[in-house]
């Protein structure tokens, strides 16, 4: 027996609501967050309509019903259809108030599963007095940082050529990420300080480093100024850039503390490493910086206490991706963590600039307050993205607003500078990449640019050359990966938390989920989530098996596959595959001296 409606609190999310609307429906209407839950009740619709809710708690829903109907004008008549709805359902449906539309608002019982409430909406869509059922959305205001230069900060939130980004942060803020920035260092600001976390300074090489010493555990940049012929003949003597600095404010500044500018994923963490220093940095130490940032061991190096699942590279040279530090980066992505580089100022093929043309990365663009690409932008089918760079001179507020110092050489006081560039581009996405990764923390690299690409918006100026997917937007994409827009990575999921042991070189053993108030074939991008605990994941053979006996490799054993436990989303064409049945994950340990346990599967449509 449930709890009356008067004590009942606990509530179903909103998602759970949305989905099981969606299954039911005949007709399916998009809504934004901030616009009202109601229409008209005597609107002419083939059948009862619904809403999908964005993500948000709730626990009722909100029925219109057909102007002639006796539920439209009485309460005693609207409260009986509540119980008799709820009858059929097998569930507790409570008739609360009369909505000033004239719409029914009704309660449902506690701790309803999607299918629960799928049986509920289907009982009132199948009424034809009833024009429309949607969930009772609890919304929440709209974040709008009281930062003293966020309104100078165009490429965040500008409808021409922002980046879109208040609308992800009523999803997430980019919690529980830590973002590596390889750059120059970071230099004390008191808008920063609070989001940096331990990194350290990779510069090997005292004529670089610029401060006396080799690699050791303080990312502190000195300056990267230099003199006169300094890096070569004809250099001209440069003031020093507090470039890693800049970088991570875009990242990660502190929000909302009435200051300064705003960080895309405040929320988040920004380690500092320091490669850069006078005259550039050299292959090895970004190498070992990505390594070690990824969480892989560096020789001589403590243990990373602060693993990144984004890396940001804002630098690069020309030349092909060497061997070396394509090496390190597909170990990094195969870590779990999403590398992002700057495709390059020099208006050429962004294929002739490493690491822009490495595999595995996510090659970035900059765009100007138009929307064109920045004059200086790097440009061709290896960029995969753009996002806000600026354009003109770095002292113009048509630039990117963010940290800095003024110190020339050495530091001085904190500021806030306009810079322009590509390496200010490839913070956006690393921002995104990190809200993403809040919103979803099983997304794997993959994923993350995928999903990126796939919620991009048309530039709205111009791009010769290619600028990839088109300009990213935040808010689209956060939501698709969070599935409060049911977005092609969001959906209904379906999950078992029952663990199995995985016995030792023995037969396999199977986990099921049963599904059901699908429609149709499964997608033709199934996302198969897996959290696995054992001791020598190479020794694992992991099979997604459909209702019809048909199966699908996830994993295959792998001697060189030593790294240990599987907490990753695979994704499988299962198109030919009837949603609703038995699936069943099927796990495998092929060798000897070693065990796990499957802790939970997931499967979402």
């Amino acid at each position: 027996m449930r709890t009356s409606a008067s004590t009942r609190r606990k509530l179903i999310s909103a998602a759970a609501v949305s989905a099981a609307l969606f299954t039911a429906a005949t007709t399916s209407v998009a809504v934004a967050q901030d616009s009202s839950s109601s229409q008209e009740a005597a609107a002419p619709v083939p059948a009862a309509q619904t809403e999908a809710a964005p993500g948000t708690p709730a626990e009722r829903l909100i029925v219109g019903y057909k102007s002639g109907a006796a539920e439209a004008k009485s309460n005693k008549a609207a409260e009986a259809d509540a119980a008799a709805k709820g009858k059929e359902a097998g569930e507790d449906v409570d008739f609360q108030r009369r909505l000033g539309s004239g719409a029914a608002l009704v309660d449902l019982g506690e701790s309803l599963t999607t299918r629960d409430v799928a049986d509920v909406v289907a009982e009132y869509q199948a009424d034809p007095q009833v024009a429309y059922v949607v969930p009772d959305r609890l919304n929440k205001p709209l974040a709008t940082p009281n930062d003293t230069e966020y309104g100078k900060q165009w490429d965040l939130s500008e409808a021409a050529a922002g980046m879109n980004v208040p609308g992800a942060w009523d999803v997430t803020t980019g919690s529980g990420v830590t973002v590596a920035v390889i750059d120059t260092g970071y230099v004390a600001h008191s808008d920063l300080g609070a989001n940096i976390v331990g990194g350290y300074d990779f510069i090997s090489d005292t004529a670089v480093s610029n401060d006396g010493n080799g690699r050791d555990s303080n990312p502190a940049d000195t300056g990267d100024w230099t003199t006169d012929g300094q890096c070569g003949t004809g250099w001209e003597a440069t003031t020093s850039s507090w470039h890693g600095t800049h970088v991570a404010g875009t990242i990660a500044a502190v929000t909302n503390n009435s200051k300064g500018v705003a960080g895309i994923a405040y929320g988040a963490k920004v380690s500092p490493l320091r490669v850069l220093g006078q005259c550039g940095g050299y292959d090895s130490d970004i190498i070992d910086a990505i390594t070690w940032a990824s969480g892989g061991s560096v020789s001589g190096v403590p243990a990373n206490t602060n693993v990144a699942k984004v890396i940001n590279m804002s630098l690069g040279g020309g030349g092909a991706c060497s061997s070396a530090t394509q090496s390190a980066i597909n170990a990094a992505v195969n870590r779990g963590t999403t590398v992002v580089v700057a495709a390059g100022n020099e208006n050429q093929n962004a294929s002739n600039s490493s690491p822009a043309n490495c595999n595995n990365v996510i090659t970035v663009a900059a765009t100007d307050r138009s929307g064109n690409r920045s004059y200086y932008s790097n440009y061709g089918t290896i960029v995969d993205i753009a996002a806000p760079g600026g354009e003109t001179n770095s002292t113009t507020a048509n630039g990117i607003l963010s940290t800095l110092n003024t110190g020339t050489q050495g530091p001085s006081g904190e500021t806030y500078k306009y810079y322009q560039g590509t390496s200010m581009a490839a913070p956006h996405i690393a921002g995104l990449a990190a809200l993403m990764k809040s919103a979803s923390a099983s997304l794997t690299p993959a994923q993350i640019e995928s999903a990126i690409k796939s919620n991009a918006r048309t530039l709205p100026g111009t791009c010769s050359g290619g600028c990839g997917a088109g300009l990213a937007d935040a808010a689209k994409t956060v939501q698709a990966v969070s599935g409060s827009s049911g977005g092609s990575t969001g959906g209904t999921t379906f999950t078992s938390t029952t663990a199995v042991a995985i016995p030792d070189n023995s037969s396999a053993i199977e986990s099921s989920i049963a599904v059901s108030g699908r429609s149709g074939n499964a997608p033709s991008a199934l996302q198969v989530g897996v959290d696995i605990t054992h001791t020598y994941r190479g020794d694992l053979v992991i099979d997604l098996v459909a209702p019809d006996g048909s199966t699908y490799r996830l994993k295959s054993a792998s001697s060189s596959d030593s790294a240990d436990n599987v907490n990753t989303t695979y994704t499988v064409n299962a198109s030919s595959e009837t949603a609703n049945g038995t699936w069943k994950l099927r796990v495998q340990d092929t060798a000897a001296q070693d065990t796990g346990r499957l802790n939970s599967w997931k499967l979402t449509f």
